[in-house]
This record gives C-alpha cells, sequence and structure tokens, in this order.
C-alpha cells in the first residue's frame, strides 16, 4: 500500500467503471498528494462519498446523473471536476444559484481535459477574428453518446464570443440548397461536423480560411490517458477558484 502523503488530497471517482472512470482511478492512485477514497459504479449509493470522507469529488458519468451527483456534492461541501456533458444552459444556473449558498465549495465543469486540445481551442478562438471563415471537425470513436462533442460545442462559444467582440461577420455561405445535415449543425452561428469512426479516440480540427490561406488547429487524444493531467489539475485547483468555472482554460494562465 502505497503511504499516504502528508497533504493528501480525499479523492472520490464516479463513473469508476467506465473507460474514462477507470483512467482516472489509476491516475489519482499514481498521484503522491491524492488518495483515492471511493470508486463508485453505476447503482452505488452517493452516500458512500459522505462515509468515505471525499473532499473532491470526480465525475465522469452519463448526462443523466451527473447533475444529481454534482448537486449531492456541493451540498455536502465536496469540491466537484466535472467532465461528463449534459449540462445546459438552465442546469449550469440551477448549478450556480446552489453554490452561491456554499461560497467556499467550488465546481469545474470541463468539456475536455486534455490540455493541448483546450489550448488549441483558446489559439483557435484568438486567431478566427482574424480570419474570414471558420468551421469546427470532431472525430470521436462511434461509442460516443452526444453530438456534437461538448469540446466542439465550447470550442464554436469562444470562437463565437472572439468574432461577435471584433465585430467580424458570418462566415460566408451561398448555400440555398442541401440535403439535411450537410452542412453540420450550427453552434453560435460557427458549423461543427461530426465524425463517428472506429479506430478513433478524440479529434478536432478548426479550420480558418482567408483570401489565398487556410490555417487549420488540430488536436489528437490516441488514448484516454491524455486526459488525466488536466483531470488532476483540475483537482488540485479547484478549491482555489469557488463557484463555477467551465472550462479547463479557467484553471490555466494562456496570456491570450
Amino acid at each position: 500500500m502505497t503511504e499516504q502523503h502528508p497533504a493528501s488530497r480525499l479523492v472520490a471517482v464516479l463513473g469508476a467503471n467506465g473507460r474514462m472512470g477507470a483512467e482516472a482511478v489509476k491516475a489519482v492512485e499514481a498521484a503522491p498528494d491524492l488518495k483515492l477514497v471511493a470508486a463508485l459504479g453505476r447503482g452505488d449509493s452517493l452516500d458512500r462519498l459522505v462515509s468515505s470522507g471525499a473532499q473532491y469529488v470526480v465525475d465522469l458519468t452519463v448526462p443523466e446523473s451527473t447533475e444529481a451527483n454534482v448537486r449531492f456534492a456541493v451540498e455536502h461541501g465536496m469540491h466537484a471536476v466535472v467532465g461528463t456533458t449534459g449540462w445546459d444552459a438552465s442546469r449550469l444556473a440551477g448549478l450556480e444559484s446552489l453554490l452561491s449558498q456554499r461560497p467556499d465549495t467550488g465546481v469545474l465543469i470541463a468539456p475536455n481535459f486534455a490540455l493541448g486540445s483546450v489550448l488549441a481551442s483558446a489559439f483557435a478562438a484568438k486567431a478566427s477574428k482574424y480570419f474570414e471563415s471558420v468551421e469546427i471537425i470532431e472525430l470521436h470513436h462511434p461509442d460516443k453518446v452526444d453530438a456534437p462533442s461538448g469540446t466542439a460545442v465550447r470550442t464554436a462559444q469562444l470562437i463565437a464570443a472572439e468574432r461577435a467582440a471584433a465585430d467580424v461577420p458570418p462566415s460566408p455561405d451561398a448555400t440555398t440548397s442541401e440535403r439535411s445535415g450537410a452542412r453540420g449543425c450550427e453552434v453560435d452561428g460557427v458549423r461543427v461536423h461530426s465524425v463517428r469512426l472506429r479506430g478513433l479516440v478524440a479529434h478536432q480540427e478548426v479550420l480558418l480560411g482567408g483570401p489565398g490561406e487556410q490555417l487549420t488547429l488540430r488536436h489528437d487524444s490516441f488514448d484516454r490517458a491524455s486526459f488525466m493531467p488536466g483531470v488532476l489539475l483540475g483537482v488540485r485547483n479547484v478549491a482555489a477558484h469557488p463557484g463555477l468555472t467551465v472550462g479547463l482554460d479557467g484553471y490555466l494562465d494562456l496570456g491570450l
């Protein structure tokens, strides 16, 4: 048994039997400053979080249960690091209201924990105001249940905000006739295309176009281990950021 670090953070992982959850369990166990005190799967009682003494909860479950999981953690004074999708505006607003009653508790909801992906999205957003056209292609394994990915939605939102602030007009598009879905979906005015293909893990391209040139920013996760440095960074920093933070970029000094 690994000796507990004197300042160990006590961590519980929800969704521990899933692909991401299993990686998170291994990452927490390998971190000298963290101690895994609970690993819960589907059907396990959340009361185990309390009995285990968990101070931090990593939620990597499914959209149907993530809100209840995070509310339980916050109500019991536990910080939460969340990688589960399904957090729409109304859910986020409800969580912010709950957190206002727990001013010392922090929650991080991150569509993607791969540091390279977070950086690529931030770079794309900053670059987008200099280009006439922008579109996103996200590529994932066929077992992914949501489309577009949370990362692509977040990237599109960041891009849209940057372009709006710079008063950049919408990307030109003369399409007047199309088969349904041919132009992807639209997120805040940015076109997003989803690919689901066996052999992929998580990949995203942001295509930026101007007269006579194209800039492509691409990030590839070849293994779910790529997400673990971001998960650990979240656990180590969430207590210092009380309230709700959406996006791991909120914890990074990007200097942009």
